[in-house]
């Protein structure tokens, strides 16, 4: 068993304002204990996850935290997106942004189908019928 962990859990874990707040934290810690399994997330959740935290917070010790977390989480492997990725993403972009989906989702799809990751820890309603989704 797999999991991938989305920018929003990681986001609302150290948001403490954020309507997922307690919901998120209880996700990553069920993470850290082993019960989804393998954990990954990307460079591009990365990326997203401390910006996201500093534009909706305003705060860049918010934003700091958010990726200490990522960064010092136990068991977790960053999957760096590679030019085979990155061309995989563009084309399930092209496919998918009508629904919704940005290119960071995209690229979690792809490094998903690679690793054959089981499931995706993520409020993100987009990912229905494309993944199975834990929230």
């Amino acid at each position: 068993m797999s999991v991938f962990i989305d920018t929003g859990v990681f986001v609302a874990a150290r948001n403490t304002r954020d309507i997922n707040h307690k919901r998120a934290v209880e996700l990553l810690e069920k993470a850290i204990r082993g019960e989804y399994g393998e954990i990954f997330t990307s460079d591009y959740v990365f990326g997203e996850a401390v910006t996201v935290a500093l534009v909706r917070t305003g705060r860049p010790d918010v934003a700091a935290r958010t990726g200490q977390l990522i960064l010092t989480m136990p068991g977790i492997r960053v999957v760096f997106v590679d030019e085979e990725l990155f061309k995989n993403a563009w084309a399930r972009f092209v496919r998918l942004a009508a629904k919704g989906l940005s290119f960071t989702d995209c690229a979690t799809l792809a490094i998903m189908d690679r690793y054959k990751i089981d499931y995706l820890l993520s409020f993100d309603r987009g990912f229905d019928g494309l993944v199975k989704r834990i929230c």
